[in-house]
């Protein structure tokens, strides 16, 4: 409502209402509030925005040709001079800088900054070129080791073959032997130590419980103990031992712990 009277150089209203609208910013509570406060600052700025512009200062403008010219009689060369040279001549160029015209503005303009200016060239920067890529040197293979690399798979898997088909007969012979003993005496029970241990060899008795664990593992044989406490085993019969670990959906394992000292 006193916009015009506001924009007048003589009056003081906008600073008035900007002083009045601080001390009531100092009470907002609401965001209701806060916006009258956003829309009051805006309608604050756009009134002294017209306000500045309305004012006539005596200043005048920046301009660059004369600050040109200024500059380059500074440095040493006179533009008037040397157009008048260059008539006498007959067309033979010149007006150019001194060499030490740089050097002259510098230790002038360093007056006027606290710090040491930050380096750049002034044509811009050097262009550096990509890198050269590398050739890739391609290593040829010898033939005779790739004979030899494709021969090693085959003796390996040959070895493992025939490891695993002398684990598969040693089973089945322990088996057997026990499938045997048990059918000729079914009430004499077999002591499991008494099948598995070597008295010649604890490497070979060690082996020997190796095997019978596959026995075991399969449901071909079952391991229980005494009324000793001694554990003797029993082979089944139609896998019997099967349906078993089937129909409970679990399976016992055990660690049988035996030094060479007590295998003496």
């Amino acid at each position: 409502e006193n916009r015009e009277d506001m924009l007048s150089s003589k009056s003081n209203r906008l600073t008035e209402a900007l002083e009045e609208a601080n001390k009531l910013f100092s009470g907002v509570s609401c965001a209701r509030e806060a916006a009258l406060d956003a829309q009051f600052l805006v309608l604050a700025s756009n009134i002294g925005k017209e306000k500045a512009n309305e004012l006539h200062s005596q200043m005048t403008s920046f301009d660059s040709l004369a600050f040109a010219e200024d500059l380059l009689t500074f440095m040493g060369i006179n533009r008037i001079e040397v157009e008048e040279n260059d008539s006498d001549s007959e067309g033979i160029p010149g007006g150019y800088l001194p060499s030490n015209a740089w050097h002259k503005l510098g230790e002038e303009t360093e007056k006027y900054f606290r710090r040491a200016p930050s380096f750049h060239y002034m044509l811009g920067s050097f262009k550096s070129d990509p890198p050269v890529p590398r050739q890739r040197i391609e290593r040829q293979k010898k033939a005779t080791g790739g004979e030899e690399k494709r021969a090693m798979p085959a003796q390996l898997k040959k070895m493992e073959e025939s490891h695993q088909e002398a684990t598969e007969k040693e089973v089945e012979r322990i088996l057997g032997l026990l499938q045997t003993h048990f059918k000729n005496d079914p009430d004499t029970p077999i002591s499991f130590f008494d099948l598995v241990i070597d008295p010649n060899s604890f490497a070979r008795t060690v082996e020997n419980i190796f095997h019978v664990s596959f026995i075991i593992r399969d449901g071909f044989a079952r391991l229980k103990l005494d009324d000793d406490k001694l554990p003797i085993i029993e082979p089944l019969k139609d896998n019997k031992g099967k349906r078993d670990d089937h129909s409970t959906g679990a399976r016992n394992q055990a660690v049988i712990s035996l030094s060479h000292q007590e295998w003496k």
